[in-house]
């Protein structure tokens, strides 16, 4: 029988690495859960439901995890059928993602979100590739303008309307 070596010790508390963080999130979730007002609700699911819910789902998964890594179960290598293993990062990519990001950010309380969601849609459908710009455009608009009525209308939910106050 052969001794475990350092690579494998380390893989094994990495992988219940992974199990603490589940417990962690699963435990900030019901703890801020519990700390939700209570509100009137017209049925038995209330706002503390779903973050519960979640919750204990996450803690679960982190107690099921970690039983089955401490009986000797091991995640399988990424085997890459796809991915060129040895080429490097695609930094230009990230630069751009990070980019549409950052400027999402700082517009969308100038702007508002029709406009800044646009920017962060149009600007990750061209760091990942593709080049149709009027078709990216327009989809881009779409679904800011699309989301931006799903969180006004829909769930009640007031985004910022920017410079398009009073038309939207």
């Amino acid at each position: 029988m052969s001794t475990p070596t350092m690579s494998t010790v380390k893989q094994g508390r990495s992988e219940l690495g992974v199990a603490l963080l589940l417990l962690l999130l699963g435990g900030w979730a019901m703890i801020d859960a519990l700390r939700l007002p209570d509100l009137e609700t017209r049925g038995p699911i209330g706002p503390r439901t779903v973050p519960l819910a979640v919750g204990l789902l996450l803690v679960v998964t982190a107690v099921l995890l970690a039983i089955d890594i401490l009986r000797g179960g091991r995640g399988e290598q990424e085997a890459g059928e796809d991915v060129d293993l040895a080429h490097g990062s695609d930094w230009k990519t990230l630069g751009l993602l990070v980019a549409a990001f950052v400027a999402n950010i700082l517009l969308i309380e100038r702007l508002g979100w029709p406009v800044s969601g646009a920017v962060l849609f149009f600007g990750t459908t061209y760091a990942l590739g593709s080049r149709h710009l009027i078709r990216n455009a327009i989809i881009s608009i779409a679904l800011s303008v699309g989301s931006w009525y799903l969180f006004y209308l829909g769930l009640g939910i007031h985004l910022p309307a920017g410079i398009l106050k009073g038309i939207l």
